[in-house]
């Protein structure tokens, strides 16, 4: 007779076992309907599952995130189903969940077409329609092996193959198709009614370049249609704001095969990079940090001393020279406790804050490169704090409220605070650890923010608070970190004198507000489709001429605003004004100025909006004065 107690406190009594379903249904029809899976005592299980004794039971329905992820993860078996429907020969390998819909791979004698996605699609949405239940089987290892041989699935045999023998795997049967997994799934495929196939590429067998090519289906799989129309939308969006096109538009940057994964900056995208990175230089001054400048490679036995290279080497470029090993700094921690260690530090010096616009590189796999979204050279605004352990609490509640500061004034006001705790792979002892993080918990209380934990997410030296920023389309993105560190400066031999004469190891936190300045700016030209506010906008206006008789005027318009301080140009082609006009929209200038006769005869300017508004005539001095005021405000809109 098990009790099953439910999220709500109350407890359901049951004659004999039973199944999550069951629960469900005595709960209410409408969730005996919703209910995709269930979770006893804090497992996730089918809704077939019994429960044969006291349990804890919460339903999960698409209102979870659980529930999403069984959605997803259940799509992707109905994806392998319609293959093996439409495609017998196509052999089924593996199918996980990933971040907005899942992908299944295939190895095919031929190219799945568009066309063939488009079949594919279309028998998933039949075979959903049939709401086949889904069934889980338990068999024993060898017996499963045998089926898929005899199947002609060789790739799931390997996999089954690998699991030590005498244990029981669990398969999936849903009609005529069955698969390994794990589970859950969804109890029928009736559940799976939002989803959409979106390309199709290319993926080796277990990730290893040396086997076999596969083809890889990527889905995405939604609890709405609505959802799913809203991540189309959002999609379309992101295309029209890629940072990649509007690049090469605006002549920002360029990346080419020669370099691969560096950028090479144009003119205007330099003058964006200035003006982030002077803007940050003044958030260093205003707030404590000395700006320092370290090494781009040191010695390997650094990075050894200071754990590197246990746990990074995969991902840093190494080089040589007259018998030593080097490394090409992928962090610059390690060199900013150089700096530290120059000389003796007392108590009263903390705490003691560095600052550096850091070039970094690291080795990241070509296949992952992606814009300036992920490059293998950057520079980070990177600063770290020397401290007692006493001074935690008030160092990074300080950095919590610059943060915030500094987000706005680039027009990013929901942001999300995350706090990534403990991986497998570490140094330190779990006491350190639990200081470490209850350090981090204490600050962001003090700072009244809410957050979310991300279990082993930490870095391998210390818990870390991510900050999260969404964009204009609603896309989120981690760009901030602060993080506490109790091992690195031992490690590297960083002390201070205590007020008793005691040597001591400071506390050292590692922390950044933008991240890499190459993503930012990335991140900024999606966010605002290119049009950035008059701030950061590498032309903040242009001077039109309407004829040549307006030629020197036009230009020496253009000569007294950047005298004034302002990135502006003149446009004195021999070309219609509206074909000017036309064009500098397309680019999308904060402002243009056109000058004709009476704006000459007078000494004005007739000014347009990078929205079309006509603000009239203006004395140039009064413009000046409007527009310095304006990037001087910072408002982080267009």
């Amino acid at each position: 007779m098990p009790d099953v107690k439910l999220p709500d406190g109350s407890v359901r009594s049951f004659p004999a076992p039973v199944s999550v379903a069951e629960v469900a249904a005595s709960i209410g029809a409408g969730l005996a309907r919703a209910a995709l899976a269930g979770k006893v005592d804090g497992r996730l299980v089918d809704t077939s599952h019994r429960i044969e004794s006291d349990a804890d039971l919460a339903i999960v329905t698409d209102r979870d995130a659980e529930g999403l992820e069984i959605l997803r993860h259940s799509t992707a078996h109905l994806l392998a189903y319609a293959v093996k429907e439409l495609f017998p020969e196509a052999q089924v390998t593996i199918g996980p969940v990933i971040e907005h819909g899942f992908y299944y791979d295939f190895a095919y004698k031929r190219p799945f077409t568009p066309e063939d996605l488009e079949a594919i699609e279309k028998r998933m949405t039949e075979l959903a329609r049939r709401d086949i239940p889904v069934i889980r089987e338990v068999w024993d290892r060898d017996e499963a092996v045998r089926f898929f041989l005899e199947q002609g699935e060789k790739y799931k045999a390997e996999l089954i193959g690998a699991i030590p023998a005498g244990e029981q795997v669990s398969l999936y049967r849903e009609g005529d198709f069955i698969d390994l997994c794990r589970g859950p799934h969804v109890p029928s495929t009736g559940k799976l009614k939002a989803f959409k196939l979106m390309k199709v590429a290319g993926a080796y067998w277990r990730g290893d370049h040396r086997n076999e090519q596969l083809q890889r289906i990527y889905g995405t799989a939604w609890a709405k249609k609505e959802d799913l129309d809203a991540y189309l939308h959002m999609l379309e969006e992101a295309e029209k704001r890629d940072h990649r096109r509007l690049g090469r538009q605006f002549d920002l940057f360029h990346m080419q095969e020669e370099a691969p994964g560096l950028v090479f900056w144009h003119p205007k995208g330099w003058a964006v990079w200035q003006e982030i990175e002077q803007y940050m230089r003044k958030v260093y001054r205003d707030n404590g940090y000395q700006e320092v400048r370290c090494p781009q490679i040191l010695d390997r036995t650094l990075w050894e001393k200071s754990g590197h290279w246990e746990h990074y080497k995969d991902n840093m470029f190494t080089t040589a020279s007259e018998n030593r090993d080097y490394a090409v700094k992928p962090m610059n921690c390690p060199g900013h406790v150089q700096v530290y260690n120059a000389g003796l530090r007392s108590y009263r010096d903390l705490p003691l804050r560095y600052g550096e616009f850091g070039s970094c590189h690291r080795n990241e796999p070509s296949g992952a490169l992606h814009g300036l979204m992920r490059v293998r050279g950057f520079v980070q605004d990177d600063g770290h704090i020397f401290c007692t352990e006493d001074q935690i609490e008030a160092e990074v509640t300080a950095f919590n409220a610059l943060v915030k500061k500094v987000y706005a004034d680039f027009g990013f006001h929901d942001v999300a605070v995350k706090l990534a705790l403990r991986p497998e792979s570490r140094v330190g002892s779990d006491e350190v650890w639990d200081k470490a993080e209850h350090a981090l918990r204490d600050a962001l209380r003090a700072s009244e923010l809410e957050w979310t934990e991300l279990p082993g997410e930490g870095a391998f030296y210390g818990p870390k608070i991510e900050f999260h920023i969404k964009d204009a389309i609603g896309r989120s993105w981690q760009c901030g970190t602060m993080q506490v560190d109790f091992s690195m400066p031992g490690r590297l031999g960083a002390e201070y004198v205590a007020g008793d004469d005691t040597r001591r190891v400071p506390v050292m936190l590692h922390r950044a507000i933008l991240g890499s300045l190459e993503r930012f700016i990335g991140i900024l030209i999606e966010n605002f489709a290119g049009a950035l506010p008059l701030w950061l906008a590498p032309v903040q206006a242009v001077v039109l001429n309407i004829s040549e008789k307006q030629f020197e005027y036009a230009d020496s318009v253009a000569k007294k605003l950047r005298a004034a301080g302002l990135r502006v140009e003149a446009d004195l082609r021999n070309e219609k004004i509206t074909y000017k006009i036309r064009e500098h929209s397309l680019n999308r200038l904060p402002y243009q100025l056109v000058v004709g006769d009476k704006e000459m005869a007078a000494n004005l300017v007739a000014v347009r909006t990078r929205g079309g508004q006509d603000l009239g005539q203006m004395p140039i001095e009064a413009l000046a004065a409007r527009l310095l005021e304006e990037v001087a405000a910072r408002s982080g809109t267009a």
